[in-house]
């Protein structure tokens, strides 16, 4: 049986993952920090974040499809 914590979790994770699908890193951002803030060690949740930084940075093309492509390794 999964936790009301790791419930909760998942569904900021999913609420942010829909706004970077979306483009929309400001506010994906917030939904990955609350996901960390309520379990500091979710792995999944501290990439997209990282990601959300990256794209605000450098934005990607119009057409982006979504796919982080790493550049370093």
């Amino acid at each position: 049986m999964i936790s009301k914590e790791m419930k909760q979790v998942v569904q900021l994770f999913d609420k942010g993952r829909q706004l970077y699908k979306l483009m929309k890193f400001d506010e994906a951002k917030v939904y990955f920090q609350k996901a960390l803030d309520t379990k500091p060690d979710d792995g999944p949740a501290k990439v997209y974040l990282e990601r959300c930084e990256h794209y605000l940075k450098n934005p990607p093309p119009p057409d982006w499809d979504g796919v982080f492509v790493m550049t370093t390794k």
